[in-house]
């Protein structure tokens, strides 16, 4: 027996409402996991252009040693990741760290951000001084470019990410300080904002 299409339309409608829900709710949670995503990246993408950038024979840890000791500032590309997976580190380590008032405002945005930027001011610096080696005599691969792009383009994504997440608690910070007696029935529910709530009290 088929459907009319009334019930027709109220299923479609239902699909579309489902599948809208679906993807709010997976964006949400793409946004709310989004510095502990952009760590993972910054960790894995650089290695991998990297390895892209090398022959196949020249992914062996030995091999990797080997231009660790023949490290050149002027050639090398080995420093790129490292500094991408030293940067990731220390971020994901103070933003597990801290919770909802010191990631509104205190060390993660700050620490985030002076990490993106010495990371910067490092790549650009390698980038010009590398590039214009090419010129002179060299070729630049694609993988070389984008191994330079990536690492800038991750670089601000953490301090963006940083500053979203600081707003976002800060909004959290902001309600919880309107409806302070709703906090106040839900201790148990909310922790971590009972200690600045207090000292809101004292001041």
């Amino acid at each position: 027996m088929g459907f009319s299409k009334d019930e027709k339309s109220k299923r479609l409608l239902r699909a579309v409402k489902t599948l809208f829900f679906l993807i709010t709710m997976l964006i949400s949670l793409l946004l709310f996991s989004a510095p502990v995503l952009l760590v993972i990246a910054d960790t894995l993408l650089p290695s991998a252009l990297l390895s892209a950038s090398l022959s196949p024979s020249s992914l062996s840890l030995q091999t990797l040693s080997s231009h660790l000791q023949n490290y050149d500032f002027r050639y090398s590309l080995i420093d790129i990741p490292l500094i991408s997976i030293l940067r990731s580190a220390i971020i994901i380590c103070v933003y597990s760290l801290c919770d909802g008032p010191r990631l509104s405002r205190g060390p993660y945005l700050g620490i985030t951000t002076m990490c993106s930027l010495l990371s910067l001011m490092f790549v650009s610096l390698k980038a010009s001084v590398v590039f214009a080696g090419k010129d002179r005599g060299g070729y630049v691969r694609a993988t070389e470019i984008a191994l330079f792009i990536c690492s800038l383009a991750l670089a601000v994504g953490h301090i963006v990410v940083a500053y979203r997440t600081s707003c976002r608690e800060r909004r959290k910070l902001l309600v919880y300080k309107i409806d302070i007696e709703a906090v106040s029935a839900c201790k148990n529910g909310f922790p971590r904002y009972q200690k600045i709530l207090q000292e809101q009290y004292v001041q």
